[in-house]
């Protein structure tokens, strides 16, 4: 079973730093994507930044400069550095894992976490 455990959210001032970190179990670890997305109420869910199986990297374009997607060699780890938060960066942040092909990944039948807050205050 496929579970992904997200930590590292909470509240912070406007303009600052949060790392978020995601371990994933019982995956098949060859040709997979991990990446995070985002959920704030009333709105729909955003996919924030992502690792492709090959490596690709993929940023949103609310968050393209601010935020850095990496993970280990061994891809049980994920993580998210956010930086310059804004008000608007406020949401529940989501791991996600799901199969991949090159630069592609299928996020529709992917798994995600319960997910971590992170609330930014102005």
């Amino acid at each position: 079973q496929v579970q992904l455990v997200e930590s590292g959210g909470g509240s912070v001032q406007s303009g600052g730093s949060l790392i978020l970190s995601c371990t994933a179990s019982g995956y098949g670890y060859d040709k997979i994507c991990m990446g995070w997305f985002r959920q704030a109420p009333g709105k729909g869910r955003e996919e924030v930044a992502a690792i492709a199986s090959d490596g690709t990297r993929y940023y949103g374009d609310s968050v393209r400069g601010r935020f850095i997607i990496s993970q280990d060699n061994d891809k049980k780890k994920v993580y998210l550095e956010i930086n310059s938060l804004k008000p608007e960066d406020t949401a529940m942040y989501l791991c996600a894992a799901a199969d991949g092909l090159g630069s592609m990944c299928g996020w529709d039948r992917g798994y995600y976490g319960q997910g971590t807050q992170v609330t930014v205050s102005s």
